[in-house]
């Protein structure tokens, strides 16, 4: 073949060849980054009734460490942890024989006691009903009777002798009948002295046969408180429990000897609970008797207990600068345990703006246990770090990160980053 024929031949293949190759660069260029689709969101500002937010813990409304009131044995404990007993319920029994045996003591003597007034009594004829009068007794009436017929006869006798000494200055009887008279006279005064001498020998006697029984009587009065001593110490035993509510601790075991400092048992009660919340001073005028407070606890996450706030502690702790705001919660199917950690809010009069955002635009990032939110602007993502409040419905409170006009991204989170380009799509 001819040379000259050849190299048009060639250089028309490497043209086409070259402008192949062109067209293929041409089409392998990049046609700019791939924007990721997502559905957005609008955050919305609505009023809330206003509060403020604080921690504290769950206590039992009461608590009660039972100790026994007399050393001793232990012989049963017919409760364990956990059981649910009710006030008057026996929780411990201690050995009762030497709180028995006295007891049998304390009633002899009581017996014994008993017959001795009876006996003192019966001794001066006095019947043991009304009130003691010594001029009732048998000696005191006889010796009154005896006192009055004397006294009856030294009358008689002043009369005769007042009579015959009329007739003596008439010259009408004897000056020897007036003396005798008047002799007669003078022995009734006599007997009259004797009798009443005799009577109040007679009541002296009763007194002090009646202070014998005021003693006999006081002796009972001793037997008697000796013997509910003695019963006390048999019924104090019995170990009970002062109200209703749960055992959460019972330390001693059959066999045991106890003594006054120890502790038999534990019980609580928690059909309502209180809520202690550590308090910071600059919310001292805003907490108030009344206000009811939203708590959550962290094994019902998703759920509020409502309670009332009952007591304000008037004293700031100067080491913590915080105070104690006392609130109580009804606690009847027991779910609220003593113990438990608990987040709540105090609700104040009136109320204020907060942003919500949907639910599921909510990102909890593990590594630095915070949420966080992508908002989107000109078809760009932006990461931001928010604080979390309560939920209500599907939608979320932002506490903090968020001023309520932004566009946040509702689902695709998974596959954003700050400064991301979005494609954002209607829900």
């Amino acid at each position: 073949m001819n040379r000259l024929v050849i190299i048009p031949l060639l250089l028309t293949s490497l043209f086409l060849a070259g402008c192949s190759t062109g067209h293929e660069a041409a089409a392998a260029a990049p046609a700019g980054p791939k924007k990721i689709p997502v559905a957005t969101a609008q955050a919305v500002t609505r009023t809330v009734p206003a509060s403020f937010q604080e921690t504290g813990t769950f206590v039992a409304d009461e608590t009660s460490d039972i100790a026994p009131l007399v050393p001793g044995r232990v012989i049963a404990t017919p409760v364990n942890v956990g059981d649910f007993v009710k006030q008057g319920q026996v929780v411990c029994e201690l050995d009762h024989r030497d709180a028995q045996l006295r007891l049998d003591q304390a009633r002899a003597a009581l017996d014994q006691a008993t017959a001795g007034v009876r006996q003192t009594q019966s001794r001066i004829g006095f019947s043991g009903q009304g009130k003691f009068d010594p001029n009732q007794l048998p000696e005191a009436v006889a010796a009154r009777a005896a006192l009055e017929s004397a006294q009856a006869q030294a009358r008689q006798a002043a009369a005769d002798a007042k009579r015959y000494e009329n007739l003596v200055a008439s010259g009408d009887v004897s000056r020897s009948a007036f003396e005798r008279a008047r002799t007669q006279q003078e022995t009734a005064d006599a007997q009259v002295n004797a009798a009443r001498q005799q009577y109040e020998a007679a009541l002296n006697g009763a007194r002090q046969s009646w202070g014998a029984v005021e003693n006999s009587q006081a002796s009972l009065e001793g037997v008697t408180s000796q013997l509910a001593q003695a019963e006390k110490g048999l019924a104090d035993t019995t170990i009970r429990a002062p109200f209703d509510g749960f055992v959460t601790a019972r330390p001693v075991a059959a066999g045991e000897y106890v003594a006054l400092a120890n502790k038999i048992a534990t019980i609580v009660r928690i059909g309502s609970m209180k809520l202690e919340l550590q308090t910071p001073e600059q919310r001292a005028a805003r907490g108030k008797l009344g206000m009811t407070v939203v708590a959550r606890v962290a094994a019902y996450p998703d759920r509020d207990f409502t309670g009332t706030v009952t007591a304000v502690n008037p004293s700031v702790d100067p080491n913590s600068r915080v105070f104690i705001l006392e609130a109580r919660f009804l606690n009847p199917k027991g779910e609220l345990r003593p113990g438990m950690f608990a987040t709540a809010r105090v609700l104040l009069p009136g109320g204020e703006s907060a942003v919500f955002v949907p639910r599921n635009a909510i990102v909890r990032d593990k590594t630095t246990d915070s949420y966080q939110v992508f908002t989107i602007d000109n078809n760009t993502a932006h990461l931001r770090v928010v604080v979390v409040g309560d939920v209500e419905g599907d939608t979320i409170r932002i506490v903090n990160g968020l001023t309520g006009n932004e566009t946040v991204a509702a689902s695709g989170q998974s596959e954003l980053f700050d400064g991301a380009q979005v494609q954002p799509q209607a829900r």
